[in-house]
């Protein structure tokens, strides 16, 4: 893991890093969890996260394709097999009250992150990235077409231009990609990946009361730091 950053005082902010991804369903599952974490606490305000891109299938093609072919053509098996995967995870999500649609699409995530990238510059990147992979587990939306994200950019009070502006150039690829070289010297093969305070790591979808546990002790820990 890259070197820890010292603790500058018992009530700074505290960044949380997730790596993520718009099509993951346990990106999906795991980012509502830890905001339900972080909610939860009186000090939520001091948590400040900030997402890292990460592609799963960066070999995924451009043109969307559904779920099921996207699946075999990685990692083989059957259309059967991926649907009973699908209505595990369909099940758990609507538990914890998240809609999760059978009927979405998979393509090449690259060029989202770079869009995402450019929201993060205007103060905006979680709340965009949360938004668009809201609407698209609720089958409401096709993340994959160009003035979808521009629409989805105006909702949260960006510019859609801006939006077809980064689409159609090559901006913040250096950003995604570096995003991803530090991912990888924390060790990370997979998505979600949550690194809080530079101190501790959680790979995967954590429970709520995991996730708490580890603002815990980051907070405890940057206490003493601090003393």
């Amino acid at each position: 893991m890259p070197e820890q950053v010292a603790a500058v005082g018992s009530d700074r902010p505290m960044v949380i890093e997730l790596w993520s991804d718009l099509g993951c369903p346990w990106c999906y599952v795991g980012k509502h969890r830890l905001e339900q974490a972080i909610a939860a606490r009186p000090d939520s305000v001091r948590f400040v996260v900030k997402l890292r891109s990460f592609e799963l299938n960066p070999d995924a093609p451009r043109t969307p394709e559904t779920i099921e072919s996207a699946f075999i053509r990685s990692h083989g098996g059957n259309t059967e097999v991926v649907q009973q995967a699908e209505r595990r995870i369909q099940a758990l999500a609507r538990q914890e009250g998240l809609p999760f649609s059978l009927d979405r699409l998979n393509a090449n995530t690259f060029d989202f992150h770079r869009v995402v990238h450019d929201a993060d510059g205007a103060g905006k990147g979680l709340e965009f990235f949360s938004l668009v992979q809201d609407r698209f587990f609720a089958g409401d939306i096709n993340p994959f077409d160009p003035e979808v994200l521009a629409q989805m950019a105006e909702e949260v009070g960006l510019s859609g231009q801006r939006v077809r502006e980064v689409l159609t150039g090559d901006e913040y690829a250096d950003a995604v990609r570096a995003d991803t070289q530090l991912g990888r010297q924390f060790g990370i093969q997979g998505v979600p990946f949550t690194v809080f305070d530079r101190r501790f790591g959680a790979s995967g979808a954590q429970s709520v009361e995991a996730y708490a546990q580890v603002l815990d002790t980051a907070i405890e820990t940057a206490a003493a730091g601090a003393a």
